[in-house]
Order: C-alpha cells, then structure tokens, then sequence
C-alpha cells in the first residue's frame, strides 16, 4: 500500500487444540515431555521435534529521516530481503540447501553486505531432525568460509516455535542484539549434531557488538525467506 508516515507489522500465534492436534499428527512436535524444559534442543544431536510457544510482536517501519526528525530510538534498519521457493514437499525440508542457501544469499545483496560483513545469525532452527541439518547446510553454502564463524544461535530453544509470529519475534531478537551489544544463545545444546556444523552460541548469551544480522523463516511448502537487519546509521 505504500508508505504514509509509518507502517505496523507483526505476528501473533496463539496455541489452540486444533494447531496442537494437527502438529502432534504430523509427528512435528518433541516427544520430551518427562523433561519439557529440555524438550526444545535445536542442532542437538538429541533433538526429536520442535515445542509450540505463544507470542506477538509487532513493529513500527518508517523512514529513516521521519524518525530521526522525530527523534525516537531507531532500533536498526530493515536492509534487505531476500525470498525463495524449493516446494520439495508439503512439510518436510528440502534436502538440497540450494533455493534455502539462495535466499540468504539475496538477502544480503539486497543489503548491499557480503558474508564477511555479517555478525550473528538467528537460525530459524526448530528442533526438528531434518529441518535443523538442512539449514545448516544452507548457512554453510551461502556464507561459504564465513559461516565458520559467524555465530548462529535459535531462539526457539527458549521461546518454542510462535507458528506465525515466529520471523517477527525472531527479527526482535536479532534488533535486541544490536541494540544491547548480546549474542542470543541455543540452549539445550549440549551435543551438537555433527551435521549442524556451525559457529554455535550454546547456553547462554555472550557480549558482542552485532552490527549486522541475519534472521532465517523457512516454513511449509518450502518458503525460504531471510531478512537483513543493520545498526541504524
């Protein structure tokens, strides 16, 4: 619709029988529940699903001049995106990290940053075996050598999987740490999963200045989408 002087975007999810009945039918969510708070272990070997969470985010977009006439906290800048279809399957994750890897990759053109500019990842990681392994791949094929060291952290190992407000809260998350100076841990991980081979920030949050980060959404149907987030100017 275009901008007018700002624009309100987000997510909501709230758990519903119906959501959980059909995700427990589709063998999607953690069977862990002797241990629940244990149950959410993204890039762990022991990983056996995901856990739904519940949440809203919502965000207020504008341009850069009207805020900083306003002058308000500008959080970061919203620098590019970057979106792709694999449509391997109704639910399950494309093996081949090609089209997940090319989104990532488009969004950072579009940011105008190369791998080496970016300073955190915020995986989309659930938890699930086959999810978690493909995106690493799709990390380690789009950043090539950087993603030996850029770290890589999935917030849904405290917050669960929102569903629908999962990209908005985790684009929170990645604006969090630029604005406080943190890398946002996986908790849970206690043995990484060889396959998940990546800069990890296990168990709690580390001190680092985020200029640059990466946030992954990759749902149903092979919906690949990346945003980059930067320090406002």
């Amino acid at each position: 619709a275009g901008w007018v002087d700002a624009c309100l975007v987000g997510g909501c999810d709230v758990l519903s029988p119906t959501a959980l009945v059909a995700f427990h039918n589709l063998r999607a969510p953690s069977r862990r529940d002797d241990a629940p708070q244990q149950a959410s272990r993204p890039f762990d070997q022991d990983r056996d699903g995901f856990v739904m969470g519940e949440g809203g985010v919502f965000f207020v977009l504008e341009r850069r001049a009207d805020a900083t006439r306003r002058g308000v906290h500008q959080y970061g800048e919203l620098a590019g995106v970057g979106m792709s279809g694999d449509a391997s399957h109704m639910v399950t994750p494309c093996s081949d990290p090609t089209q997940a890897a090319w989104a990532i990759s488009a969004a950072l053109d579009d940011a105008g940053v190369t791998a080496e500019a970016v300073d955190y990842i915020n995986a989309h990681a659930a938890g699930t075996p086959v999810g978690d392994a493909a995106e690493a791949a799709a990390i380690r094929t789009a950043l090539g050598a950087a993603a030996n060291r850029i770290p890589v952290s999935s917030t849904k190992s405290m917050s669960g999987h929102l569903i629908s407000a999962a990209s908005a809260f985790e684009a929170l998350a990645c604006l969090a740490a630029i604005d406080r100076g943190f890398l946002p841990p996986t908790i849970n991980l206690d043995q990484p999963d060889e396959a998940c081979r990546l800069a990890h920030v296990p168990h709690r949050a580390a001190a680092a200045r985020v200029d640059v980060a990466a946030s992954n959404s990759f749902g149903f149907g092979g919906a690949n989408l990346c945003l980059v987030l930067k320090r406002a100017a």
